[in-house]
């Protein structure tokens, strides 16, 4: 392989395994990553209510997807899968050169995954007083979120937050653009919205006009469909 070659990588793979499943957010966010480095992958759909048992060996701690197995090693979590995909497959980098750079993007990594997604799946399950307040919640972590990237990375006037370029936190939002239209829709409220919220507003939507994006996006109406149904199951077991 030339040096030259756009996966460059530290030795010669021979077989890179997806474990994934429809509609995962989590899934999708290591999709994008390994097709933005133009890494061929086998996918392996997983149903999570019924693990195979390949899963369950895999990642026998956690038991849930995505797994990467590169040539027979699996490596759990989206955002540790994809720290060792920068790694691994150099170019084009999605994590800065610089070591503090990188370290505000775990930090702002850690805060999406702990405060803002957690609050999304709230608003999508949840109704009356409940369902404003996590709207509130979201509302504030987005602004927290907004105010955070524009200090800490110098992306002003470019499409996403690391720049002219998608990085890490971008393949985060980026795949997370099908659950926010459903998060507007089932709502009526643009959560996300482009003049409170300029910078992540910009992230979300320049990567999801990408191609890679366009080739891991779910059909929109079938994901409202699965949620929706999830919904009416979840409102009927609370039901006394």
């Amino acid at each position: 392989m030339m040096v030259g070659d756009c996966a460059k990588i530290m030795y010669e793979v021979k077989e890179v395994k997806l474990y994934g499943t429809w509609g995962s957010t989590y899934t999708a966010v290591v999709q994008n990553a390994l097709k933005l480095k133009e890494v061929k992958y086998k996918y392996v759909q997983e149903d999570l209510e019924n693990k195979s048992e390949e899963l369950l060996r895999i990642n026998p701690v956690h038991k849930q997807v995505p797994v990467l197995v590169v040539d027979g090693r699996p490596i759990a979590e989206s955002l540790v899968i994809l720290e060792y995909v920068d790694e691994m497959w150099k170019s084009p980098p999605i994590m800065p050169e610089d070591p503090y750079e990188r370290a505000m993007v775990r930090f702002w990594a850690d805060f999406i995954y702990k405060k803002v997604a957690p609050c999304s799946y709230t608003i999508l399950f949840t109704v009356g007083e409940a369902l404003e307040k996590a709207i509130e919640e979201f509302t504030r972590n987005l602004a927290t979120l907004e105010e955070g990237i524009g200090k800490d990375f110098a992306n002003a006037g470019k499409p996403f937050i690391h720049g002219a370029k998608p990085g890490l936190l971008d393949i985060i939002m980026g795949s997370s653009s099908g659950g926010i239209r459903l998060l507007a829709d089932l709502t009526g409220k643009e959560l996300i919205d482009k003049d409170k919220v300029p910078l992540v507003y910009s992230s979300v939507h320049s990567f999801e006009s990408l191609p890679i994006a366009k080739e891991t996006q779910v059909p929109y109406e079938q994901l409202l469909s699965r949620v929706l149904a999830k919904r009416e199951k979840a409102f009927a077991t609370e039901q006394p």
